[in-house]
């Protein structure tokens, strides 16, 4: 039988066992709370840091990325920042904040893309206004020129004629660039002339050097007068701008082996690497233009050219330095935009420059004295020879196939006595056309005042000496001529 003190000690050991156990569970709770206290601190700081560092991404963003990446938009060259911490990239973090950034391109470029399409719809009906005056102003001059016979105020007139185109070329590129139609319809012509009327609306004309390599009668298509001659004008007007006044612009007119090549080379200042790149992006048209990306104030002559080549399938190349030290500029026209037109029955303007190629036959013996150009071929090389009896008769005022006025050459309804064969005078120069042009006025004066009872030696007395042509500006022939006799 056990005794009680036996279970009573048994009793007490069993409960220090328990209290021991109890008492280390006790302690492994502590322990476990104790760390659980330190990783809620730490897992807290940690998101404190994580908050912190998101807070720093987005206000970095907002600050430094979405303006540069806004500034892309209208400069490629500048560099978007990436995140503050470089560990961000790739991170779903990462992620977001660059779908943040490529929907704000997005947005910016259709907006971007909005706005110019409205200022263009503006332009073009402000353009098309421009222009409709300015025509009637030029038909108001030219009509002046054909009325008076002062060799001062005809020279006066030419001035302001010119002055006129300058603007109305103007007017026509800004209207091109904002997708406007050309603003003219002309008939067939000569390709020579279509070069010739591009160089006639510049300032400074007289510095241009034509190359005619051409074979006689190469003509360009009716819808693709005009876009020639715009591309042309403008070719020339960079490089006259950016070339030195004393030094002259090449133009050599070439058959290739597709169609035709107008080159262009100046000696000057030339452009850098990127440039080039940048004007051969304009040219080539295969981007959509806009009004912000051409400066301020816009240059819209590359970009005008852009728009032509896309819509009438011409070609400029702008990639090739000049060997006189500037800019090559190459215009292809292909075989589908020429045509030929018989320069017997239909011959270029007398200014334009004659081809060097050899003809392909046999030139008539004998040419009338009163071509289709108002005056004949037997004039003086200095051009002071009398060049038409009576002026009026040289000029026609014909309805144009849109609502523009056409200009034509009038011919004689009867033909004109034969007289000996002469050599074709060469290319003209504007002062020889205005010395020309002063001897008609002079012998229309004479002759009228013979008319009135006066001798020809009193007449000539009273007819006033022709003034000495200004070189700033192009002759009557030159503006009119150049354009194969249809209207600007």
């Amino acid at each position: 039988m056990i005794e009680l003190p036996d279970l009573v000690t048994g009793g007490l050991a069993v409960g220090v066992l328990s209290a021991l156990a109890l008492g280390g569970l006790l302690l492994r709770a502590q322990r476990q709370q104790e760390g659980q206290r330190t990783e809620i601190a730490r897992l807290r700081a940690q998101l404190v840091e994580t908050d912190r560092a998101l807070a720093a991404e987005v206000e970095h963003l907002a600050a430094h990325r979405l303006p540069a990446a806004a500034r892309q938009q209208t400069h490629a060259s500048v560099a978007v920042p990436g995140p503050l911490r470089p560990q961000t990239s790739g991170t779903p973090l990462g992620l977001a904040l660059e779908h943040v950034l490529d929907a704000l391109r997005a947005e910016l470029a259709a907006q971007r893309t909005r706005i110019d399409a409205a200022a263009q719809a503006g332009m073009r009906g402000a353009t098309r206004e421009i222009q409709a005056a300015l025509y009637r102003l030029q038909d108001a001059l030219r009509g002046l020129q054909q009325k008076y016979d002062d060799p001062e105020l005809t020279q006066t007139l030419f001035q302001l004629d010119h002055e006129n185109e300058q603007s109305l070329r103007r007017a026509q590129v800004a209207a091109v660039v904002c997708g406007a139609w050309v603003g003219l319809a002309r008939e067939e012509s000569h390709l020579v002339d279509a070069v010739t009327g591009g160089q006639a609306r510049l300032v400074g004309y007289h510095r241009v050097r034509v190359h005619n390599h051409l074979e006689a009668g190469t003509a360009l298509v009716s819808h693709a007068v005009e876009p020639v001659a715009i591309i042309v004008a403008e070719l020339l007007d960079n490089a006259l701008r950016h070339s030195a006044p004393d030094t002259d612009v090449v133009v050599n007119l070439e058959h290739v082996h597709h169609g035709v090549c107008v080159t262009v080379d100046d000696a000057g200042v030339g452009m850098t690497h990127d440039e080039r790149a940048r004007a051969q992006r304009l040219v080539a048209g295969s981007d959509p233009i806009l009004l912000t990306d051409l400066g301020d104030p816009p240059r819209m002559g590359l970009a005008a050219i852009g728009q032509l080549t896309r819509q009438f399938d011409l070609g400029v190349d702008l990639s090739s330095p000049s060997p006189y030290g500037g800019v090559r500029a190459v215009l292809r026209v292909d075989s589908h935009l020429l045509g030929h037109i018989d320069p017997d029955v239909r011959p270029p303007a007398a200014s334009a420059p004659r081809s060097t190629r050899p003809a392909s036959r046999e030139e008539p013996a004998e040419r009338p004295a009163d071509t289709a150009h108002g005056y004949g071929d037997d004039r003086a090389e200095d051009g002071t020879g009398s060049a038409h009896d009576d002026r009026d008769s040289a000029f026609e005022e014909q309805p144009a196939t849109g609502s523009l006025p056409r200009r034509r050459r009038r011919t004689r309804a009867t033909a004109a006595p034969e007289e000996p064969a002469v050599p074709r005078p060469t290319a003209q120069r504007p002062e020889q056309a205005a010395a020309a042009l002063g001897a008609l006025q002079a012998g229309t004066a004479a002759a009228r005042s013979t008319a009135d009872g006066r001798t020809a030696d009193e007449a000539a007395t009273d007819t006033e000496t022709p003034a000495e042509p200004d070189h700033t500006a192009p002759t009557d022939h030159e503006l009119t001529d150049h354009e194969g006799g249809t209207a600007r």
